[in-house]
């Protein structure tokens, strides 16, 4: 399995933007869509946005448009561009491979305050 970083977070307020980056171990990384998800308090983690391994992206409907999913397979990296947040995007952000197969790593803390 790969091991998964996350990182990138922080507190920000409404209608500002952060970009949170993810390094994964391992060869699986290239071979793999990759996919960023989220879980806020109380509720399911759910799949924000993911990338195919030829860069095909896909989003959550309410991230359209202010999310931007990219990845780099040279550097086993891959990136979220968030830009106008809002406070329901805050959340503990995490990466994986879509469908989901690793462990999850520690995440990162993305808070949006109004």
């Amino acid at each position: 399995q790969a091991q998964l970083v996350e990182s990138g977070g922080g507190l920000v307020q409404a209608g500002g933007s952060l970009r949170v980056s993810c390094v994964a171990s391992g060869r699986t990384f290239s071979f793999n869509a990759m996919g960023w998800y989220r879980q806020a308090p109380g509720k399911q983690r759910e799949l924000v946005a993911r990338i195919s391994r030829g860069g095909t992206t896909n989003y959550l409907d309410s991230v359209k448009g202010r999310f931007t999913i990219s990845r780099d397979n040279a550097k086993n990296t891959v990136y979220l561009q968030m830009n106008n947040l809002q406070p329901e995007d805050t959340a503990v952000y995490y990466c994986n491979t879509y469908p989901a197969v690793n462990s999850w790593g520690q995440g990162t803390q993305v808070t949006v305050s109004s």
